[in-house]
């Protein structure tokens, strides 16, 4: 193997993973552009390290075929590891934060991301090209369709201040429902004699912020004052 194909091949592994880290690194992920880069191309070289080693082991057995049996290479050994390894660095990205996982994605595209890197390290161009343009469509166009089709929820919580006279329960009930925004609790309390405080935590549709679910509340008569508090 000369040095061309040996660069061509770990050129494609930094464009491949520069890419997709690129996505990352727009969302604020915590692996972003460096990272991806760096993950590809490290499997690009452990799969070079295991063709030049298949390749000597075979030179090596043909200037010597009495070590034929003896001597051998598994061209598989290093990959597997290169792809379990990856596990323990894509766990570093995921959090678990006010009830919901985060960083499940990251941590995917990290792990695909070693395995197109180990695809261009072998010299399989095609396969490597096309399993990354699978991985773009995954993480730019159907993440459109995943926020827009599919309802995707995160909790927050909103503290409502309301008049204790005219409490519009009812009606902040039918308008959450309408927005598809599902109540996991209410918490009371009567503490101020005028106004009644309720904090309603939420799953609320991606789809809304939680600006825009204030906003829609606010609209709502006898309701004073609503407070995002987590």
């Amino acid at each position: 193997m000369n040095i061309l194909e040996v660069s061509m091949r770990l050129l494609l592994a930094v464009i491949i993973g520069g890419l997709i880290g690129y996505e990352r690194e727009l969302n604020n992920r915590a692996a972003g552009f460096r990272t991806h880069i760096l993950v590809c191309v490290g499997a690009a070289v452990t799969a070079l390290i295991q063709v030049y080693a298949f390749e000597q082991v075979k030179i090596t057995i043909l200037d010597n075929p009495s070590l034929q049996g003896v001597v051998s290479a598994d061209m598989l050994r290093l990959s597997a590891q290169v792809i379990s390894g990856v596990g323990f660095l894509g766990a570093g990205t995921i959090i678990y934060e006010k009830g919901s996982v985060k960083g499940l994605t990251t941590a995917a595209s990290l792990w695909v991301v070693s395995i197109i890197g180990l695809a261009t390290g072998y010299g399989y161009y095609t396969l490597s090209i096309a399993s990354f343009v699978c991985v773009f469509i995954v993480v730019v166009v159907l993440k459109n369709f995943e926020h827009k089709f599919i309802g995707k929820t995160r909790r927050e919580k909103l503290e409502i201040v309301f008049d204790k006279k005219l409490q519009p329960i009812l009606e902040v009930d039918k308008l959450l429902k309408e927005m598809g925004i599902r109540i996991k609790s209410i918490e009371y309390s009567t503490e101020e004699e005028e106004n009644n405080e309720c904090i309603y935590t939420l799953f609320i549709p991606v789809r809304f912020t939680v600006e825009e679910v204030i906003d829609r509340l606010m609209g709502i008569e006898h309701i004073i004052n609503v407070k995002h508090t987590s």
